[in-house]
């Protein structure tokens, strides 16, 4: 079976049995305990079909295993496979929309269109699959790139992960945790800088393609695009969120990057005097 056409029967499965547990258990965050898997086999179909003699292919998954390695420990450790380990953002969804309009919203959007995004991002593998043969100086130069985002996700992951340890441990001795959102390490640089790294290592993948085609005019650069889209829209509802709960969050969001590091602004005098 032609590899394309393999990838796109995992998707069928997929879509089916996270759809499917959803309407089971009633958590809706099925996509989500799989985001960090379902890309592996992805890369290792084109990788396969290609017998791993192709040296770009099989870095690139070699490079998405990383990936999802270093994902799935920080979603696990954070108890993201436990039972009730729902994404927090589904239940405050919930709540703002009737229950018929909430599994459309599920169906349509966090089954069918997330893992067709998985699926997106990985089909710079079929153009690597298209085009074998040679792995340069611009392969090796992607490679490094790639690694040097890796570490900075996990950097940002393991940051986040001390700090809400820290508060958590704040609670239970009885005392309020001041401040109540992370801003100092590279949380300092950028409001998100996870989501920066998420978001670089897959155009990253996506420029592998590029490099085997010999062009960066590739219809695969859509996944990228779309995976930062979807970025946008999550990052907008989270820090409505926090802002909803934090007061000062607003100054934060006055001098600090959304996303892209990039070094503080100074607050303005009347973010100082509020």
């Amino acid at each position: 079976m032609h590899p394309l056409a393999t990838s796109l029967w995992i998707y069928a499965g997929i879509c089916a049995a996270t759809w499917i547990l959803s309407l089971i258990t009633g958590e809706h965050s099925w996509v989500d305990r799989i985001w960090s898997l379902i890309p592996i086999p992805y890369l290792a179909v084109f990788a396969g079909a290609a017998h791993f003699k192709d040296a770009r292919l099989n870095v690139m998954l070699v490079l998405v295993v990383l990936w999802g390695a270093r994902l799935t420990f920080n979603f696990a450790r954070k108890g993201g496979y436990a039972r009730g380990g729902e994404d927090y953002r589904w239940p405050i969804l919930r709540q703002r929309m009737n229950n018929w309009q909430f599994q459309l919203f599920n169906l349509f959007f966090i089954v069918l269109y997330q893992n067709l995004l998985l699926l997106l991002i990985s089909l710079p593998a079929y153009t690597a699959f298209k085009q074998q043969g040679g792995f340069g100086v611009l392969d090796v130069l992607a490679t490094l790139v790639f690694l040097g985002f890796l570490l900075g996700e996990t950097i940002a992951d393991q940051q986040q992960w001390n700090f809400h340890q820290w508060k958590k441990a704040e609670v239970a001795a009885g005392r309020t945790p001041q401040p109540g959102f992370l801003r100092t390490g590279l949380f300092r640089y950028s409001r998100h800088p996870n989501f920066f790294f998420e978001q670089a290592q897959w155009w990253v993948i996506f420029f592998f393609g590029a490099i085997a085609a010999g062009s960066v005019l590739q219809p695969t650069i859509l996944g990228a695009v779309l995976l930062t889209l979807l970025f946008v829209g999550s990052t907008r509802f989270t820090e409505s969120i926090s802002a909803g709960k934090y007061p000062d969050y607003a100054d934060y969001q006055a001098t600090t990057s959304a996303v892209v590091p990039w070094p503080p602004k100074k607050a303005a005098p009347s973010a100082k005097t509020a």
